[in-house]
């Protein structure tokens, strides 16, 4: 990678112009139309005009806004604004673009859109995107890398599926408790401690889901009397992740032989 920040003020200027931006509130020209607004960003870059026309109806039919050209942004929707404003980052071109919450203002049905037009964005054209987002199920549903930040140094990193499987950070197990169903704690653990004998235990697992079976079968072999007492899955960047909460009953030797015939990416722990 390169440090932007050693580079001479010449070189960071060529630097920016190959990184697009998308801002939360839109940042349109509301004295410029929808293709007027695109344009801009192309006259910025020192596009020539004779090739700016085509170019601004390549990007709008892109985003799905073709016959919106000559509308003005008041006469948008949220979500239509938000492509206007993919659109112009995309003028120019760039290798990378950087959405800043890009997603935070809108609802969910129109926030879907928009993740989907990234993607498409990332997989067509090979851009690179940055997402600044407060929102872990837009991580959850597009990124491929996360890095988790707390007073402007990264605490966590690595990809998604691992970060949000096994967080490390307390920051970073606060932000996945948004989006990955937890599993009881406190009172509510206590209360159905109070109402289910044995010991209690986590079983984690991925993508197969045969996994919570193969434990079940391991327990009932060894004569291990078992309940589930909570559970749920979760999708996180189109992987599977379960957690089981789970009383057993029986000998300790018993439980210990079922659960050491388990496979190791399934993950048990037992809540004390």
């Amino acid at each position: 990678g390169v440090d932007i920040t050693r580079l001479t003020s010449k070189q960071q200027r060529k630097t920016r112009l190959g990184i697009g931006m998308i801002f939360q509130r839109f940042n349109l020209l509301r004295s410029r139309t929808v293709a007027g607004n695109v344009a801009y960003a192309l006259e910025v870059a020192g596009t020539p005009r004779s090739t700016r026309r085509a170019r601004v109806a390549e990007l709008l039919d892109f985003v799905g806004l073709g016959n919106k050209a000559d509308s003005y942004p008041e006469q948008l929707s949220g979500g239509q604004q938000q492509r206007v404003g993919i659109a112009r980052a995309l003028a120019a071109d760039p290798g990378i673009l950087l959405a800043d919450e890009a997603t935070s203002a809108l609802d969910p049905e129109t926030t879907d859109e928009v993740l989907s037009l990234l993607q498409r964005v990332n997989r067509e054209l090979g851009i690179t995107i940055v997402l600044i987002t407060h929102e872990m199920e837009v991580v959850a549903k597009i990124a491929d890398r996360v890095v988790v930040m707390e007073k402007g140094a990264i605490v966590e990193q690595g990809e998604t599926y691992d970060v949000f499987t096994n967080p490390v950070s307390p920051v970073t197990k606060r932000f996945v408790g948004t989006v990955v169903r937890a599993l009881p704690t406190g009172d509510d653990l206590e209360l159905l401690r109070s109402r289910h004998e044995g010991r209690f235990f986590t079983v984690a697992f991925g993508d197969d889901r045969a996994s919570e079976a193969r434990v079940f079968t391991a327990l009932h072999r060894e004569g291990v009397g078992f309940q589930l007492i909570h559970g749920g899955i979760d999708d996180i960047r189109g992987r599977v992740y379960g957690r089981l909460l789970i009383a057993v009953r029986g000998e300790a030797s018993a439980i210990e032989r079922a659960f050491a015939t388990v496979d190791r990416d399934i993950r048990i722990s037992e809540v004390v």
